[in-house]
């Protein structure tokens, strides 16, 4: 079910004897989440479990990086 602002709710999972999941369908699709791609696991206590595809963090941070770099050149 798609919300407001990009936001979805694609149900429940549940977890396997192994403490695996299945990310549905609909969510690997709006998510373009193929086999064998890289995903890193973030948490937090309070808030609960995200999923980030690695290659979205990776230029994220390449992003952060780019604008120390700037800020630094402009000091």
């Amino acid at each position: 079910m798609k919300g407001p602002n990009g936001k979805y709710i694609f149900g429940t999972v549940k977890v396997g004897e192994k403490g695996q999941i299945v990310i549905p369908k609909e969510a690997r699709e709006v998510f373009d989440i193929k086999p064998g791609d890289s995903l890193l696991l973030l948490g937090d206590e309070q808030q609960g479990i995200a999923i980030v595809k690695n290659e979205l963090m990776f230029k994220f941070a390449q992003d952060i990086l780019k604008a120390q770099e700037i800020r630094e050149d402009g000091e």
